[in-house]
């Protein structure tokens, strides 16, 4: 079973809620927007790799993306985050860039993490919980296809644990009454490179930089179905 975004049509004339076509996307550049990547400033390790051996990484869109890495940075298990755009059309976005709807990008956390530690169903638990899967270009307050939800898995493992989660959370959802999830499930090979957002983005809520910034979580209320036993 696969869910894809559903590319919803413009909403109250705004074309924030409309896909660009890649032939009407900005240009980008070729340099990236992150020229010196710091360290993690909660975790201390390298936001850009390389990491241990058998370290994966998961990228996971679910709105605003300061949330979606404050919360995975606190997962044990969880080796590195950032923060960075993905899915789109133009190179190398800024995030000005990103916010007009004209990259085609949606903002992403990057997680890699031990496999060992934490798996992929307990990392998708937390994405699935902690957002809104069924708004489409949207999450609460915040509208424009940057903030649809994706799923952009690098391994077989993750493949399978996305497509059964999302199907196993779809089912308690419509039993709620709620409307199909439009998340977007795909290889990240196919969804294109990874794109480091600016430094200032970079574990934006940590206690060093604004502990007390904006958090969007505009999520269901619906827990993720515990496995039978």
């Amino acid at each position: 079973m696969t869910f894809l975004n559903s590319l919803f049509g413009p909403g109250s004339g705004s074309t924030k809620t409309t896909m660009v076509a890649p032939e009407d996307a900005l240009p980008g550049r070729s340099a990236p927007v992150l020229q010196n990547p710091r360290p993690h400033t909660v975790l201390g390790s390298s936001i850009t790799g390389p990491w241990e051996p058998g370290t994966r990484v998961l990228y996971l869109a679910m709105g605003c993306f300061w949330g979606a890495e404050e919360i995975y940075w606190q997962v044990p298990g969880v080796v590195s985050t950032a923060v960075g755009y993905m899915g789109g059309t133009s190179p190398n976005p800024t995030y000005d860039e990103v916010c007009t709807a004209r990259t085609g990008h949606t903002e992403t956390a990057l997680v890699a993490y031990d496999p060992t530690k934490v798996t992929e169903e307990e990392l998708l638990k937390i994405f699935w919980e902690r957002h809104d899967p069924t708004q489409g270009f949207r999450q609460g307050n915040d509208v424009g296809t940057q903030y649809r939800s994706a799923i952009y898995w690098t391994s077989p493992e993750q493949a399978e644990a996305a497509q059964e989660t999302a199907k196993r959370y779809a089912e308690v959802l419509s039993a709620k009454g709620y409307d199909a999830i439009t998340t977007e499930i795909a290889p990240a090979a196919e969804a294109g490179p990874f794109y480091y957002a600016e430094d200032y983005h970079q574990q934006y809520l940590s206690d060093a930089k604004n502990p007390n910034g904006y958090r969007c979580h505009a999520t269901t209320g619906v827990p993720y179905p515990t496995p039978a036993a």
